[in-house]
């Protein structure tokens, strides 16, 4: 059962698309009057529906959204508060981590779908998606250390987004940037204006679907494992999955296609 509110509404809504779309299921924060903060119960839920969406086999692309005025304001500083005691703390974290390194380890694409703000922890969310797409008002701040707290885990995120000089700089002063700026500095791919933001990440969401689950899986797993190893084993891992790829049937026909100058017949599966 998913985590709800006290009013009975999910914490985290799940909704599967029809259609073209067929194979994306949107993960939708559902606190819109506390911001979607993540509390212990959010966190649990968005758990909760990553595991399960991560081991359906039908489910190619993952939309990570919000509902109500802002994508995220990090976590639930009044539930923090409460409880202070390092223990806690430390548990706290721990679930976070978890959340996070679920997005990345997980074989579908997760797109971030960016309204608002997203600060802090919201911020890191944005950043552990493989992809982000933000309306054109959005803004993005790691603000913790306006209330003398370092967002040390954000900054891991963060810093495998953005250079080092300019996640340091977001995370000594608070600052927020804009949607423009985010995507400069490559916190996000793409930013459009709000109207537009639902269409934009069908878009991208077809665009992996048209590809082949098998490749674009193995492809997101190499990506983050290389990027955390020295570039010579880096090279061997990468020549490693292309190898297999390449005994894949979808590889073989792919290149048979080109090869023939045809469009590949793969199956949306």
């Amino acid at each position: 059962m998913t985590a709800s509110t006290a009013t009975d509404e999910p914490l985290v809504l799940v909704t599967h698309g029809e259609g073209d779309l067929a194979g994306v299921t949107t993960l939708t924060l559902n606190r819109p009057r506390q911001f979607n903060a993540l509390s212990e119960a959010m966190l649990d839920a968005l758990q909760r529906a990553l595991d399960a969406v991560a081991n359906d086999d039908t489910v190619r692309v993952v939309v990570l959204a919000a509902s109500g005025a802002a994508f995220c304001a990090g976590h639930d500083l009044k539930e923090m508060r409460a409880e202070p005691s390092l223990d806690y703390y430390r548990r706290l974290f721990n679930q976070c981590t978890r959340v996070m390194m679920t997005m990345q380890r997980m074989p579908q694409p997760v797109i971030a779908r960016v309204h608002g703000i997203a600060t802090a922890a919201g911020c890191q969310l944005v950043a552990m998606c493989d992809l982000a797409v933000a309306a054109s008002a959005a803004r993005f701040a790691v603000s913790g250390i306006n209330v003398g707290l370092f967002c040390a885990t954000p900054g891991v995120a963060l810093s495998r987004n953005l250079s080092r000089k300019q996640a340091m700089e977001m995370l000594l002063t608070g600052d927020f940037i804009d949607a423009p700026t985010a995507r400069e500095r490559g916190l996000i791919n793409r930013v459009v204006p709000m109207e537009k933001l639902d269409a934009e990440v069908a878009a991208l969401c077809a665009s992996i679907l048209a590809k082949p689950a098998a490749a674009v899986a193995a492809g997101k797993g190499l990506f983050y494992r290389q990027l955390e190893t020295g570039i010579e084993a880096a090279y061997q891992m990468a020549g490693q999955t292309m190898a297999c790829n390449m005994m894949d049937d979808c590889a073989l026909e792919g290149v048979q296609a080109f090869i023939e100058k045809r469009a590949p017949g793969w199956a949306k599966s």
